[in-house]
């Protein structure tokens, strides 16, 4: 299934929505910064069933908020043991544009158990 940075899409067709003045899915994503290209589209093999963790006990920090596109890296490399390459061909994009995902992944999740932060996914734009 193929989906955008933060949304999921049920087919490989382009998602037009009013809001964003027709533009496909791809194009309403957020680029890091003013210029450059927009971000490519992701493969994800998995929705998650759930939307974030919670410390127990609740300790009234703020959330870490992790990408859907860190945990869908996250869950190939150190879940299913896929090589950073096997991984990138997975999802469709490079394997240097995995690594970034992993360590970002990797360190959010760090954090949040370190600090007894609850951990966020983020399926949507803001």
């Amino acid at each position: 299934m193929r989906i955008c940075t933060e949304i999921y899409k049920s087919s490989a067709e382009t998602y037009i929505n009013k809001q964003n003045k027709g533009k496909p899915m791809w194009q309403r994503r957020r680029r890091r910064g003013r210029r450059g290209r927009f971000p490519k589209p992701f493969t994800v093999g998995m929705i998650p069933p759930i939307t974030g963790l919670i410390p127990n006990p609740p300790r009234g920090l703020e959330p870490i908020f992790i990408n859907i596109a860190e945990l869908e890296a996250f869950r190939l490399v150190d879940l299913e043991g896929l090589t950073q390459n096997e991984a990138g061909k997975r999802m469709g994009i490079s394997r240097g544009t995995v690594w970034r995902l992993l360590q970002r992944a990797r360190k959010k999740t760090a954090q949040a158990l370190t600090q007894g932060r609850p951990l966020q996914i983020v399926t949507e734009p803001k």
